[in-house]
């Protein structure tokens, strides 16, 4: 005996290599956009689908009168202002290094890189320390010889273990020799 269909709600099941599987998946997505997409109670939300329930690919597009987004280049300059960032307000306080010293790039931007300026990927432990750029290289080797150790530097950064090993290796690093 058949199971029942998720797409139409009845009938046999088609396998998902045919054809007929593929339809009916087409027209359920269809029906959920037109249900969930035009709202009467929002007029600007009609232009999303057609009659039909196909996107309107006008709708997403850009203003004709949007300014091109600003290309931004990661640069030595940019690495200097965030080791001065580091230095000055501490890891962590990512919006206060954007808002005085690097406005073009968000918060989260500058966490990922100092991710890769430390090289660890979890900067929890890093919570307001401050550094000057000697000081963030030093870091820099630590985490790269720990991950080197355990088989842990992963994409130019120490990441965490399963068995806590990296943990402790970064616990016992700090007890020798604080950052």
């Amino acid at each position: 005996m058949g199971h029942t269909n998720a797409l139409s709600g009845a009938g046999e099941t088609p396998g998902i290599s045919s054809p007929e599987f593929w339809h009916q998946k087409q027209e359920w997505v269809k029906t959920m956009r037109l249900r969930f997409s035009r709202r009467p109670e929002f007029p600007d939300t009609h232009g999303i689908v057609d009659d039909e329930g196909m996107l309107n690919q006008e709708y997403f597009q850009p203003p004709k009168d949007a300014l091109p987004p600003t290309e931004r280049k990661w640069g030595d300059e940019e690495k200097r202002r965030l080791l001065e960032g580091i230095e000055k307000y501490g890891i962590g306080h990512f919006r206060e290094i954007s808002d005085n010293l690097l406005p073009d790039w968000s918060g989260n931007d500058l966490r990922m890189k100092t991710i890769r300026v430390i090289g660890r990927q979890n900067l929890q432990l890093y919570k307001d320390w401050k550094g000057d750029s000697k000081a963030v290289q030093r870091e820099y080797e630590r985490n790269k010889d720990i991950g080197l150790q355990h088989g842990t530097w992963k994409g130019g950064a120490l990441v965490y273990d399963d068995d806590g090993l990296v943990l402790r290796a970064i616990e016992a690093s700090n007890r020798a020799n604080p950052p």
